[in-house]
């Protein structure tokens, strides 16, 4: 029987990359795009010798084009941290804008289905905790975090235009805090932040006072939780995190325990809207993917440490990023 295709864009990042090698356990036809701005090729290297993988380096934000039938789409093209958006704002809307429409034509064209990476920044800093899918957020659009929340928003209210208007198969995943090996270590998310200051033997850096708070939930989980939503028949968002929520002050405190180090835990400035509070209600994952975590923080934390360990040496030097000025001019 012929391998079902699936094209993930993204796919040399973080969660792109993981995706990658579950559909490729999963015996699909697997074709990986991806412009490299964030993205690094190594994180799927080991699967280019494979017959059922294919690479295409390529900016969604351009017209799309993939020879040959498509059974599902993942759009999970984005800059995701803050020291990337930051950077590159008019690329991260753009791809939350023009690359949303790129592939949701393509999806039209070859009847696929079409699953995008949502997350939990729609909900901006929120009023209610934990946050449900129903929370509508409380978002800046013109405050620094604006280009990476909007265009995410966006991306959710074309996907549900292309759903209602010419009846496309959607889903919408809604991704809360992740963490895992293949995380860049100096990526600006305050997991890899940690760790990486913990490795050079610096001092913690906690924005505010530190009672704000974040759930993290290991890359595995959320894979599956991805995998299963993208099966299910469910088109409205769904929240896919890990509901076990701890204050950055005693995330701080875990990473140094963790990390054997005697770093103290300095303070800054929160940075502007920041969100106080980050915690996903996970009732509906539960009830209609029959998904939840399974992988406790510690242990997630102890494998996440024993990937950044192992790391050559000049990966740890805090440095900037690939000079992005000529996507800025876009």
């Amino acid at each position: 029987m012929e391998r079902k295709r699936v094209l993930i864009t993204g796919a040399a990042g973080f969660l792109g990359s993981h995706l990658c090698d579950r559909f490729i356990r999963e015996d699909f036809h697997v074709i990986a795009m991806d412009n490299l701005i964030t993205g690094d090729l190594r994180n799927i290297e080991h699967l280019f010798k494979l017959e059922n993988f294919e690479f295409y380096h390529h900016d969604v934000s351009k017209f799309v084009h993939v020879p040959g039938n498509l059974d599902y789409i993942l759009h999970f093209a984005s800059p995701a941290s803050p020291i990337d958006y930051l950077k590159i704002p008019i690329q991260t809307l753009k791809v939350g804008s023009l690359g949303i429409h790129n592939l949701l034509g393509l999806a039209k064209s070859k009847q696929a289905r079409l699953l995008i990476a949502s997350t939990s920044e729609v909900y901006g800093d929120p009023t209610v905790n934990p946050q449900p899918e129903e929370y509508w957020g409380n978002v800046n659009p013109v405050g620094p975090r604006g280009v990476y929340d909007e265009a995410k928003r966006f991306q959710e209210a074309m996907t549900m235009a292309y759903h209602t208007f010419h009846g496309l198969e959607t889903r919408i995943v809604r991704i809360f805090n992740t963490y895992g090996p293949r995380m860049r270590l100096n990526d600006g998310r305050v997991l890899p932040a940690f760790i990486g200051q913990a490795l050079r033997g610096e001092d913690l850096t906690v924005f505010g006072d530190g009672s704000q708070t974040r759930s993290f939930c290991y890359v595995d989980d959320l894979i599956e939780g991805i995998y299963r939503l993208l099966f299910s028949d469910y088109a409205l968002p769904v929240n896919i995190g890990n509901p076990d929520e701890i204050t950055m002050m005693d995330f701080a405190e875990e990473i140094i325990k963790l990390t054997g180090t005697d770093q103290k835990i300095v303070c800054k400035d929160l940075p502007v809207d920041d969100p106080k509070q980050r915690r996903p209600d996970i009732t509906k994952a539960k009830e209609l993917l029959g998904w939840e975590p399974k992988v406790s923080r510690a242990e997630g934390l102890k494998i996440t440490y024993e990937y950044f360990k192992s790391l050559p040496k000049e990966a740890l030097v805090n440095k900037e990023h690939k000079d992005f000025n000529t996507y800025n001019k876009q």
